[in-house]
Formats: structure tokens, C-alpha cells, sequence
């Protein structure tokens, strides 16, 4: 599964995930800083990212136009990196099964 971290969330997070979510790049690693939704949007879809995120736009985004790519929208408030990662780790089951679903377009993780 490749992950694809919104500029909402550290870049510290790919080496944090980099054992479970091996595939896992910072819109940073595309050249994606400050990019607009719709380039982010457009290089997800392209290459078979799922996007994460803490912004509500891709959510609303993913009722637009469906998937893909996907959208995981974390919904934790302000938490630290380590926080973050941890949530993304525990919620591995719950991500997974959302990757394999064909009709689920997003996920929101609390």
C-alpha cells in the first residue's frame, strides 16, 4: 500500500512508517510543495497513492469526484509526530481493509 502524506503532516513520518507502510512519500518527495489539491489529487491517482491527510478539502474532494485515489482523513487535532505514527500503525487492520475495499473512498481515523 503507498501512502502519500498531505503538507499538513510531517515528513518525518515516511522514516517513522517506512517498517510497516514501506511505500509510504511526502508530497515533498514529488515536488508537490504548496502544490494545489488537484495536482495532488491528479499524482496520487496516477501513481496508485492513497492520500493522508488532516485537511477537509481532500474529504470533500473524495465525494466529488469518488475514488481513486483514496483518502484517509485523520481527524486526531493537534498531536505530535510520534502520535501521529502510532495512529497510523494501530489503525494498520482498519487501513488495510479500507485499501481493499472497492467501493470505499475514504476513512477517517480518530
Amino acid at each position: 500500500m503507498k501512502l502519500l502524506l498531505d503538507e499538513n503532516l510531517s515528513p518525518a513520518l515516511v522514516a517513522r512508517l517506512s517498517d510497516v507502510y514501506p511505500e509510504t512519500g511526502h508530497i515533498r518527495d514529488f515536488g508537490l510543495k504548496a502544490a494545489s489539491d488537484s495536482a495532488v489529487w491528479a499524482h496520487a491517482a496516477r501513481e496508485g497513492y492513497t492520500i493522508v491527510t488532516k485537511d477537509a478539502d481532500f474529504h470533500h474532494r473524495s465525494f466529488l469526484y469518488g475514488h481513486p485515489p483514496k483518502v484517509i482523513w485523520i481527524r486526531a487535532g493537534n498531536c505530535s509526530t510520534e502520535n501521529m505514527a502510532v495512529l497510523l500503525i494501530d489503525g494498520r487492520e482498519r487501513i488495510m481493509a479500507f485499501h481493499r475495499s472497492p467501493e470505499s473512498s475514504f476513512l477517517v481515523l480518530v
